[in-house]
């Protein structure tokens, strides 16, 4: 069993363990450089990718449920974000946190960036919007990453690292 993050029939497929090497360092990445309200829901995206919290073999995305913009420049701003983040994610920005060399990240990173170069953001809202709501995001402040608010046992990297609950009532600092 294994997991797909794509468009359409122009997928990424991945093991359940290539799929937490991708979703950790997308993660990192997608913290680092979210600003903006769009950017944020994006990170939310790449949080509820954990298979911890969603079940092995549960996890991935079609690019066409996310709703990109109403405008070209919107949109075209959603797709470059997407590809920045790939592409720091790519310069192992952050990955002194994982605790080991993922030997295929950069590939996995390099087939995505792909997919979303290939894709073009469609010009409707689709029927389903995958990104969260901003008010559904925390960020762990030890790891610097964000989370969801509903995840209180702790970020991704709390809970892989540790082994334990770290969240809010554990000791945790979160915003």
């Amino acid at each position: 069993m294994g997991n797909t993050f794509g468009a359409g029939d122009d997928q990424l497929y991945l093991s359940n363990g290539g799929t937490d090497v991708f979703v950790e360092v997308l993660l990192l990445a997608v913290s680092g450089l979210a600003r903006c309200p769009w950017e944020h829901r994006f990170g939310g995206l790449v949080t509820l990718q954990d298979q911890e919290l969603m079940g092995r073999g549960a996890v991935g995305f079609d690019l066409a449920e996310i709703h990109w913009g109403p405008t070209a420049a919107q949109r075209d701003a959603a797709k470059q974000f997407v590809l920045r983040t790939i592409g720091l994610a790519g310069l192992r920005y952050r990955w002194e946190l994982l605790g080991y060399e993922p030997p295929h990240a950069l590939a996995y990173l390099r087939r995505f960036r792909e997919v979303v170069t290939a894709f073009e953001p469609p010009e409707i809202e689709p029927d389903r919007d995958v990104l969260p709501d901003v008010s559904e995001l925390g960020c762990c402040v030890q790891h610097r990453v964000l989370s969801p608010v509903a995840c209180l046992d702790g970020c991704l990297f709390c809970r892989g690292s540790r082994g334990e609950a770290y969240g809010p009532g554990a000791g945790s600092e979160w915003r």
